[in-house]
C-alpha cells in the first residue's frame, strides 16, 4: 500500500531535501550539515549522539530537533519520537512533515485514528504537501480494511465486504 525503502510509509527520513558531505567520525560531527549526513546514510545512533550537544547549543533549531525526532523513530524509540514531532507541531504548527512524522510512527503502532488525524493537519498546512496525502490514502484504505473484516466478522456470508476486501487487499500488494 505505503511507498518507503522499507514498503511501509513515507516518512523525510529517506528524503531529507539535500545532500552533504559525510564526516568520517561521528564524534567530529559538530554541524547539522555532518548530522543530516549521518541520518541521510542511515547512521542514526551516531547522529543521535551528536544532535545532543547541538541541541543543547542550538534548542530553537526545528531541522535539528526534527532529526532526533527521525533517529529516534528509526532507532524503534516510538514514544520519545513522538514527544520530538508533537512538541515540533506545537512550536512550528506551520511545518508538515512534524505532522507527516508523526502519522507514520501512529500507522506503525496501528494508531490509525491519530495517524489520520496527523496527516489532515499535514495537508492544512500544506495541501499540496504530495506524501501527506498518499499516507492519508493509505491510512483510509487500512481503515477501510479493517471496517471491511468487521463486517465479514459479523456476518461470515456478506459477499459484498468480502469482495471489497479482497479489492483492497489486492491493491496493497507491491
Amino acid at each position: 500500500m505505503t511507498k518507503t525503502r522499507s514498503n511501509a510509509f513515507r516518512s523525510l527520513a529517506g528524503a531529507l531535501l539535500f545532500v552533504l558531505s559525510v564526516s568520517p567520525f561521528a564524534a567530529h560531527a559538530t554541524t547539522l550539515a555532518d548530522i543530516t549526513a549521518m541520518v541521510n546514510q542511515r547512521q542514526y545512533a551516531p547522529a543521535l549522539a551528536a544532535l545532543e550537544p547541538y541541541l543543547a547549543a542550538n534548542p530553537a533549531d526545528a531541522q535539528g530537533r526534527f532529526l532526533k525526532g527521525v533517529a529516534l523513530g528509526e532507532l524503534n524509540k516510538p514514544i520519545e519520537a513522538i514527544a520530538v514531532f508533537t512538541r515540533l507541531t506545537e512550536d512550528f504548527p506551520e511545518l508538515p512533515e512534524p505532522y507527516n512524522n508523526l502519522a507514520v510512527i501512529y500507522a506503525k503502532q496501528n494508531q490509525l485514528e491519530d495517524a489520520r488525524r496527523a496527516l489532515e493537519m499535514a495537508i492544512r498546512t500544506h495541501p499540496s504537501y504530495a506524501i501527506a496525502h498518499e499516507n492519508l490514502g493509505d491510512i483510509y484504505a487500512r481503515l477501510a480494511s479493517q471496517a471491511y473484516g468487521q463486517a465479514i466478522q459479523l456476518d461470515a456470508a456478506n459477499a459484498s465486504a468480502q469482495r471489497k476486501l479482497t479489492l483492497l487487499n489486492s491493491l496493497a500488494q507491491p
